[in-house]
């Protein structure tokens, strides 16, 4: 399939390693421009440079804290500087700490909305003008199956990134007519270090062995394993591709068929 995505600009924020970078890689591999970007400048450089080395398309990276404030719009204009206007916009970012419901505080959850919902926001406000004068655009955002089914132990994830939802699901319908598709890719148990930080976490928990956690988590999904960044990564391409035009305000999940419901 032709994705229609060789010489397009794409910032992928967060993305020196897990999800953020396999769809970085991914966007490389089908010929699109790449902002790679993180808080570690020096790693983001490093995997820029390994992508154009391997890909027909071209990186650069870029260091971003996305909890500084203005942040987001130089992230943007870096971007701009760099490969021109940005046509595809990976909204991604660093998961906030486990914990339950009951133990979550208000500060807790201002800095969690903070990571997962404003700064997501300013980047999209920051692009989106563009995107509609060109009358062609893609925002896909990266945000996790709780959305849809909460996560134990995950309260501050289900909570911003269900908020993020509910805004990009609004602005779905209001930038439709311009060109502009507005969509959500919902991980389940994907093979990346944060996984394996929560898989941890769990056994700690309950006193067992992380290898114990990980063969219950493994039963609980009808596929019987965690899914691989790269299959993750490929449906995040395609709904920045040409072929899904007529597909916004969508949540597309990648979770193995844990989550038992369509």
């Amino acid at each position: 399939m032709d994705t229609g995505l060789t010489g397009r600009t794409v910032l992928v924020p967060g993305s020196t390693s897990g999800l953020g970078l396999a769809s970085a890689r991914a966007f490389a591999a089908e010929g699109a421009n790449v902002v790679i970007s993180g808080r570690r400048a020096e790693l983001a450089a490093e995997e820029a440079h390994a992508l154009t080395s391997v890909s027909p398309g071209s990186a650069v990276g870029i260091e971003c804290d996305l909890t500084v404030t203005g942040s987001a719009e130089q992230l943007v204009e870096q971007t701009i500087d760099a490969f021109g206007p940005i046509e595809v916009l990976v909204l991604n970012g660093g998961g906030p700490p486990a914990g339950s419901a009951l133990d979550t505080t208000p500060e807790a959850v201002e800095s969690a909305m903070l990571t997962l919902v404003q700064q997501q926001i300013r980047l999209v406000r920051a692009v989106l003008p563009g995107m509609r004068q060109r009358a062609w655009g893609r925002i896909v955002a990266i945000g996790s199956s709780g959305i849809q089914q909460p996560i134990d132990n995950l309260a501050l994830s289900n909570t911003g990134r269900a908020a993020l939802a509910a805004y990009l699901k609004t602005l779905a319908g209001e930038v439709a007519s311009s060109g502009v598709t507005v969509n959500m890719v919902l991980p389940g148990r994907i093979a990346t270090d944060r996984a394996d930080r929560l898989d941890q976490a769990r056994a700690d928990k309950m006193g067992a062995s992380t290898s114990e956690v990980r063969r219950k988590a493994q039963a609980s999904i009808p596929a019987g394993r965690y899914g691989t960044p790269e299959e993750f990564a490929a449906a995040v391409v395609f709904l920045a591709s040409t072929a899904a035009s007529y597909i916004t305000g969508e949540q597309l999940r990648v979770d193995g068929g844990l989550v038992r419901s369509f």
